[in-house]
Order: C-alpha cells, then sequence, then structure tokens
C-alpha cells in the first residue's frame, strides 16, 4: 500500500532514525510500561523475526495500536499479511488475530491524552486487534 502524503505524520521524516536510535533505547523498558509493549512479528519477506517497541492500548476486548508515522510502515504490513502477531505488554505475551487498519481522524480509539499528541502529530491511524 503506497501512502499518500496526507497520510504521512509530522514524524514521518524521522522515522529512520527512531527505528535506529530510539526503539533499542526503548526496547527494555517498552514491555513493562503502561502504553507500550513489544510487537513481535514475522517479516513478511525475510520470515525474520522481529521486535518492535510500540504504543498499543486496550480498549474493550480489542487491542488498538498507534501508528505514529502512519499505516505505511512494515510492520503494519507484515502484521496484515500474517493476521496475527504477538505483543509483549505489563510483562505478559499476548496473541493477537484479525488487524483491523482503521482511519479515526477524531482518534476515539486512544485515550484523552494520547488523542492531543496524535492531534499534534496528525496522526489519524490505527491497527486495532483482538486475543487469539
Amino acid at each position: 500500500m503506497a501512502q499518500r502524503p496526507e497520510e504521512h505524520t509530522r514524524l514521518w521524516r524521522f522515522r529512520h532514525i527512531a527505528t535506529r536510535y530510539l526503539n533499542p533505547l526503548i526496547r527494555p523498558v517498552a514491555g513493562w510500561a503502561p502504553g507500550f509493549g513489544i510487537l513481535i512479528h514475522r517479516g513478511r519477506r525475510s520470515g525474520r523475526i522481529y521486535r518492535t517497541p510500540i504504543n498499543v492500548f486496550r480498549r474493550d476486548d480489542a487491542y488498538v495500536f498507534f501508528l505514529t508515522y502512519g499505516p505505511d510502515v512494515q510492520w503494519v504490513k507484515n502484521v496484515l499479511a500474517a493476521g496475527r502477531c504477538t505483543v509483549w505488554t505489563r510483562g505478559h505475551d499476548l496473541e493477537l488475530v484479525e488487524p483491523e487498519l482503521v482511519n479515526d481522524p477524531e482518534r476515539r480509539l486512544m485515550p484523552p491524552p494520547v488523542r492531543l499528541m496524535g492531534r499534534l502529530l496528525g496522526a489519524r491511524w490505527f491497527v486495532q486487534m483482538r486475543r487469539a
């Protein structure tokens, strides 16, 4: 899926810097910190296992991932292609299935403080999944 420029967030230009420098710093605490998790997914072409720190929130019986850069990132493509992933959050592994890409300009799926951050970043895309 090619992302249109209007789907990019304000952080789009910094995604490679974050992946290379920020993610390794966040990874040791992301599995324990509220609102964060480690997304464990398999590369759709390489078959390699990736561990990506991510914002994740429980919403009723679903888990919602905040797409900081927009929907055109590799982990989103990998999870959509596989139809499943594992998330290590709050010290527990969760098997999640049925990924759904959601465009929510009002950011209703997010807690209020995250809505504000999403508005500032121009983020309006989310991935929603349920437990297996």
